[in-house]
């Protein structure tokens, strides 16, 4: 088959499983073979009689669908058709003709009447044709050459539509004569198992989106925090470095002050003064390093979380896009084989009315028969009572005979005497 069979309607659980083969590990296109027929040929006679019927069926659709390109030639085509055909054709012409001239005069019950009469003789004279044309090969040949389509408006969109769905149901039917019993049993199992490995990863991809989740969430409060830590570092950076400007600038205004009024005498406080205030510049310029550097390994963190979090939601994206992949394919598959299954049902029921029909045809001759057998057996034993009593009475009419002649003797003789 080109899809896969349907799903079955209970639910499928590993306690289902339990009841199939376990095949052992194959690759991808060795399971797939399981949805292919291993037959190519019919092999029973039953099958072959019912792709006989079926294409018997496709065979006078094709002859009606001929028949009003056939009609509109009919005189071109008589001398390939024969005769008979062609005088059935002529005859059918007629009565679509009478037909249609029925339909378009108005009237009552009358020719309503005569509208049904006419139907019911286009129906008997359209299979008096068919029968003639099955019962004559070469009518046949003519009726599907290409001659007859031929200047003619071919064959109607509705009548192809049923030549199409026949074909289509051919196949169908076919592809399930030649599928055994043990296949059907193995492609339900693989099915099965199918669905409950798509059931198992959705719960899984459940889980994963519910683990994902929580770690975004966890991420995004680590951020926070790493956030309100470098808020807070950089408030107090910037209020040491307020601080140290503040201390320099006194510091400055003191040693001026300082050097203004020891101008003479201060020449060594005040490089003393210049040192103290060169260190606390340099241990200023100590504590902004340290503070960038917390800065930059904090943002270098914050950097790598944040990398993490979008290579997990890129990862996350990835999966759940194979996933739905997947997950539409063997819906597409699911959807085919579903059809398909609805198909087969439907000529399944129409298979088995007919069946139904022919075994009451069947029954009804064998009845017949035995009807017929039982008939003949009663004659012959009335025919055989008949003789016997024939023979009966000619036996006793010549003994009467020849007992008068012996007393007709006696009397004669007493006579003499």
């Amino acid at each position: 088959m080109s899809a896969e069979a349907a799903l079955p309607a209970e639910d499928v659980t590993p306690q289902t499983l339990l009841h199939c083969p376990q095949p052992k590990v194959k690759a991808r296109e060795d399971s797939l073979k399981i949805l292919d027929p291993s037959k190519t040929k019919l092999s029973s006679l039953e099958t072959k009689r019912i792709a006989g019927v079926l294409d018997e069926c496709i065979s006078r659709v094709e002859q009606v669908a001929l028949l009003p390109a056939a009609l509109a030639h009919l005189e071109d085509l008589s001398v390939g058709l024969g005769e008979e055909v062609t005088g059935a054709l002529r005859e059918h012409r007629l009565l679509e003709e009478r037909l249609a001239s029925l339909e378009r005069t108005p009237g009552g019950e009358a020719v309503g009447g005569k509208r049904v009469q006419a139907e019911k003789d286009i129906r008997s004279s359209l299979k008096n044709v068919l029968r003639l044309l099955r019962d004559q090969p070469a009518a046949r040949r003519v009726l599907g050459g290409e001659g007859v389509l031929k200047g003619s408006p071919g064959v109607s969109g509705g009548m192809q539509g049923v030549l199409g769905g026949l074909m289509e149901l051919k196949g169908v039917l076919l592809e399930k004569l030649l599928t055994s019993p043990t296949e059907e049993r193995e492609r339900r199992c693989y099915m099965q198992e199918v669905s409950l490995r798509h059931k198992n990863n959705m719960e899984l991809v459940a889980l994963l989106g519910t683990e994902v989740e929580a770690s975004i969430k966890d991420s995004d409060t680590e951020i926070g925090k790493k956030n309100e830590v470098i808020k807070k570092l950089k408030s107090s950076l910037h209020q040491m470095e307020k601080i140290s400007e503040d201390f320099v600038l006194r510091m400055q205004q003191d040693a001026e002050k300082q050097s203004q009024s020891d101008a003479k005498t201060s020449e060594g406080k005040q490089s003393r003064m210049q040192q103290e205030a060169n260190q606390l510049r340099v241990q200023l310029n100590n504590l902004i390093a340290e503070n960038r550097e917390v800065e930059t390994t904090l943002r270098k963190k914050k950097y790598k979380v944040e990398t993490e979090i979008e290579n997990w939601i890129q990862k996350y994206d990835a999966d759940m896009g194979e996933k739905q992949l997947e997950l539409e394919d063997m819906m597409g598959v699911f959807e085919e084989e579903k059809e398909e299954l609805r198909q087969l049902e439907e000529a399944y029921a129409v298979l088995e009315v007919e069946f139904s029909q022919i075994q009451e045809e069947r029954r009804l001759a064998e009845e017949r028969r035995e009807e017929d057998r039982r008939l003949l057996e009663l004659k012959s034993q009335a025919a055989t009572l008949i003789q016997a009593m024939w023979r009966g009475h000619r036996v006793r009419k010549a003994m009467k005979g020849k007992g008068k002649a012996k007393k007709g003797k006696k009397g004669k003789g007493k006579k003499g005497k």
